[in-house]
């Protein structure tokens, strides 16, 4: 089975990439772990990318395709998989195509996690974390308020909102997202890979979507 996994910032992704490699028997294959990769083995695009990654700035398509490229041209490449955070973009995602048709894959489903902006806004910007290095204990003042209003039940440390669980930053992230991701699903929809999963329900609820939604047998190799 080979997979990509669509969505946005506090739609349950990783936890479900957690269940689909664990039930699939799948590799995980994560952009940041690539990135990361690619660095440690100072490949020429590793070097290159280095500098860029210290100084926070994103890396330019053509560096994440060619990294993705060394994975999957490389002897450990995986055969059965699932993305996370790559393809990001509809240019990503056709030079991911070529790449496939090059090394005699085909993809199997592009999985995407439907929810409502507002939604995410909710589950994210609700978000509070223990103060205390030492702690960190993770709240939701919806799902999982603490005893106390603002105060950690384990330590009595104060709660504090992180700057990316702002509701302005959450917002500024969704706004990007559906920048570049709107148009890559459809990319995908015109192959007929895209299936829509509602991220409202359980998270069992999800998982045992997801796999209804799969095809019965893995792709086939292409001739």
């Amino acid at each position: 089975m080979r997979l990509v996994l669509v969505g946005p910032p506090g739609s349950g992704k990783g936890t479900q990439a957690k269940r689909l490699i664990q039930a699939l028997g799948l590799t995980y294959v994560g952009t940041g772990d690539i990135l990361r990769e690619s660095v440690r083995q100072k490949t020429p695009v590793g070097r290159e990318a280095e500098p860029l990654l210290k100084r926070g700035l994103l890396v330019p398509d053509v560096m994440v395709n060619d990294m993705v490229a060394d994975l999957f041209r490389g002897p450990k490449r995986p055969e059965r998989f699932v993305l996370d955070g790559y393809p990001r973009t509809e240019a990503q995602a056709v030079s991911f195509d070529a790449l496939m048709r090059q090394e005699f894959l085909k993809l199997d489903a592009v999985i995407n996690l439907a929810i409502d902006d507002e939604e995410v806004v909710s589950r994210i910007s609700f978000r509070r974390v223990c103060s205390s290095p030492t702690c960190g204990a993770p709240y939701h003042l919806v799902a999982q308020p603490p005893k106390v209003p603002g105060v950690c039940d384990l330590c009595g440390s104060p709660l504090i909102c992180r700057e990316d669980d702002l509701e302005e930053t959450v917002r500024r992230r969704l706004v990007e997202f559906h920048k570049s991701t709107d148009a890559l699903l459809d990319h995908y929809a015109r192959q007929g890979l895209v299936r829509d999963i509602s991220a409202l329900a359980s998270s069992e609820s999800i998982f045992q979507n997801i796999l209804k939604s799969l095809p019965p047998e893995p792709g086939p190799r292409l001739s």
